[in-house]
């Protein structure tokens, strides 16, 4: 069984921004479980985490860690949380602040932490055969154990899971943070800048993305951020494994959120549709079909496809609830467009956790016509609530969704290729007449109770690329 340490910047349940957070939360506990791999995680202890954790943890050590001429002191500490110990690398200066990243020096914050999981190696009691490090936060650390292993033949792996994100600083850095000689400085540059994103795709012995699709999508410029010439030079080390989700939290039949638990029947599932409607002052009536997309309103969820083609889609005897926050013109314009189907469309401009369940729980259609989306999370969760997702055909979407076809009666929802508005208006009209007609309708629910995406699978790929990359390594000692 090969001893995995993963890098990364959030985790659930301790502090969480978004899908990563989820995937290092749920993973290392999915190879641990299946009896795959023994994994740890080293996380920065913000000032974020509750004291609820903080209480939990036990000082392990203290030790210095250079930041090109600073000496910067770190404390390491300790949590096991459901058989997964997880260490915590404090230091007051960089992680002691309201949030965790958005600040003018987040670049030198993360080199701290990349050192900081290098020095930690002596104190850990623990000797990994793989590093893994997860998104740009942590391409440092790629590089660090690359030029200064600190055990031998330690291999390791590099997870994007949104390219659009590359921790960029001014090619200075180089001199004046990372203690380097000159000669390492083309791994890390790109474009006259310092690049962490490229730095992990540079040095990592094996590189993985969140979705097959993704995995070939970022080497096309459009997609790439800039990125694609070395992810083509990397080509054969690239491999696309889907996220899973956790099923015990998201699990409708147990969900502490929702009104009526359910498995797959849909007149428990109405209920909670009924619930809704009356929470909302929409028209109380089992058998319109509700439509919600629940998400950041921001144009990368294509929301402007939505905006553009939503007043066509509300002439039909439908209802629909977007909750969620982001930018403004989608803001406005989606509250403008509710005000005036006031029976019809219901717009909530914040976030909440169990309203969302609710949601999830209480819809026929979960729409989600993303530009790019790396995996995805929430088409995911509507299929474990048997709520039939409508994607665009891109990145995890495409690989989780397959579209309905009621010739052959195959596909667990709807999904359109082009980024276009009016291919959005024809796939939702689509899925209206699939629900109007019993027997595709009832076809397709028995696919969607059929998906299932667990870590299980997506353990199982991980622990094969460990293997394959230990293996190796062994037979060399």
């Amino acid at each position: 069984m090969e001893k995995i340490l993963f890098a990364a910047s959030e985790c659930t349940p301790f502090v969480k921004t978004g899908g990563l957070a989820d995937v290092i939360g749920s993973l290392p506990q999915a190879l641990q479980d299946a009896k795959l791999s023994e994994v740890r995680v080293i996380l920065p202890l913000y000032d974020e985490i509750s004291s609820y954790w903080k209480e939990k943890m036990e000082r392990k050590a203290t030790f210095n860690v250079k930041v090109g001429w600073r000496d910067q002191h770190a404390t390491l500490y300790t949590l096991e949380h459901e058989g997964v110990l997880y260490y915590f690398i404090a230091n007051e200066l960089y992680f002691t602040r309201k949030g965790i990243y958005g600040y003018y020096d987040d670049g030198e914050r993360f080199v701290f932490f990349s050192q900081a999981v290098i020095s930690a190696f002596p104190h850990l009691d623990y000797e990994p055969n793989v590093l893994h490090g997860h998104d740009w936060q942590t391409g440092l650390v790629m590089a660090f154990a690359k030029i200064s292993p600190p055990l031998p033949n330690l291999k390791t792996v590099f997870t994007i899971h949104n390219i659009k994100y590359q921790g960029m600083m001014p090619h200075q850095a180089f001199d004046d943070l990372f203690n380097l000689p000159m000669e390492h400085f083309s791994g890390f540059e790109w474009n006259g800048m310092i690049n962490c994103m490229k730095s992990g795709l540079f040095h990592a012995d094996k590189i993985t993305t969140v979705s097959p699709s993704y995995a070939e999508e970022i080497k096309d410029p459009y997609y790439s951020e800039g990125l694609h010439p070395i992810l083509h030079e990397r080509d054969a080390d690239l491999v696309g494994v889907i996220n899973g989700i956790n099923i015990k939290d998201y699990h409708p039949m147990k969900d502490p959120y929702i009104k009526v638990n359910y498995k797959h029947s849909r007149v428990k599932k109405k209920e909670n549709k009924i619930f809704l409607q009356e929470e909302f002052g929409l028209p109380v009536n089992r058998d319109i079909p509700m439509y919600v997309a629940i998400s950041r309103l921001v144009e990368q969820k294509g929301f402007h496809l939505l905006e553009r083609i939503l007043e066509d889609f509300l002439q039909e005897d439908v209802q629909i609830i977007i909750l969620g926050t982001g930018e403004k013109e989608f803001e406005d314009s989606f509250s403008h467009i509710a005000s005036r189907y006031r029976d019809k469309m219901v717009t909530l401009l914040k976030f909440d956790e169990g309203l969302a369940r609710r949601l999830y729980a209480g819809a026929d259609f979960f729409i989600m016509p993303s530009m790019f989306e790396p995996c995805g999370l929430s088409q995911l969760i509507a299929l474990q609530y048997k709520t039939v997702p409508i994607v665009r055909e891109t990145g995890g979407l495409k690989d989780t969704v397959q579209p309905f076809n009621d010739f052959t009666g195959e596909g667990n929802g709807f999904s359109f290729t082009n980024y276009n508005a009016h291919d959005l208006l024809s796939v939702l009209m689509y899925s209206l007449n699939v629900y109007h007609q019993p027997e595709h309708w009832s076809r397709l629910l028995k696919n969607v109770n059929k998906s299932q995406f667990s870590w299980k699978e997506s353990a199982k790929a991980y622990a094969e690329i460990y293997e394959l990359l230990v293996e190796p390594a062994m037979i060399e000692e």
